[in-house]
């Protein structure tokens, strides 16, 4: 009977003790999950309170302090009941070392994604010429940026080589120049081409007046003489343009070689 008596105080004593552990796992679940969400706010409004971080980096470093908290709460858990959590951690670890090499180049552009984003080399809409693809962005994700081509066709970039390789902003600034160099018969006047040439470019309200457009010679020979008209353009409008003068100018020179016949 002594002993009956003995094994149900055990039992009892050991049913208060896992159920009081139970009940604090419960508890510091609760109480940790809540703190995971509050900080995952907490950083999305400080985040969120400057404009230079995107709201994907936002959302990406919010994720992390929410998942970092809820590993915490996790280990504090798993101490509770009596279980070593070395071994646990350091599994994890290894675990961790062997994905991150099989990941190395997701991972890369995921690192890369991030200092794009953080940094902000470039906008939505900007001109771009990156990894020997020039082109508009349209979208910059953690992975892939993309461009959209000249021919207006999908390019989607690997970050890394984005984040690795020379990036040339055409819009950054606002203002664009662009040239246009003709090439004249010897017997041509070029004063007269370069001084049309520019009153066609004043008469064009997308050219700006400070600095205004300009001609010159570049390459003067025997039988023939170069000239080239350079101005400046908002970015965007310089295309349409250089375009304008360019069908301006083969006007005047089929003119001027029917005149001549």
């Amino acid at each position: 009977m002594d002993l009956d008596r003995l094994n149900f105080e055990s039992l009892g004593n050991l049913l208060v003790l896992y159920g009081l552990n139970i009940l604090y796992a419960i508890g510091l679940i609760v109480v940790g999950w809540w703190l995971a969400t509050f900080v995952e706010r907490l950083v999305l409004r400080a985040l969120g309170a400057t404009r230079r971080i995107d709201i994907t980096v936002s959302g990406f470093l919010a994720s992390i302090a929410r998942y970092t908290v809820l590993v915490f709460v996790g280990v504090a858990v798993l101490q509770r009941f009596g279980i070593q959590t070395t071994s646990i951690i350091a599994v994890l670890g290894a675990t961790s070392l062997a994905i991150g090499l099989a990941l190395q180049g997701t991972l890369s552009n995921l690192a890369a994604g991030v200092m794009l984003l953080l940094f902000r080399p470039f906008k939505l809409g900007d001109s771009v010429e990156v990894a020997g693809v020039a082109g508009t962005v349209k979208g910059l994700s953690l992975f892939t940026t993309e461009l959209a081509s000249g021919t207006n066709v999908q390019v989607l970039i690997p970050n890394a080589k984005v984040w690795g390789a020379n990036i040339v902003n055409n819009s950054a600034y606002g203002q664009r120049q662009f040239a246009v160099t003709l090439e004249l018969p010897g017997t041509a006047d070029a004063e007269v081409a370069m001084a049309e040439s520019v009153d066609f470019l004043k008469g064009d309200t997308r050219v700006l007046s400070s600095p205004g457009p300009s001609a010159s010679v570049s390459k003067l020979l025997l039988d023939r003489v170069e000239i080239t008209v350079a101005a400046w353009t908002n970015t965007g409008d310089d295309g349409a343009v250089k375009a304008a003068l360019i069908r301006h100018l083969r006007g005047r020179l089929r003119a001027a070689e029917n005149s001549a016949a």
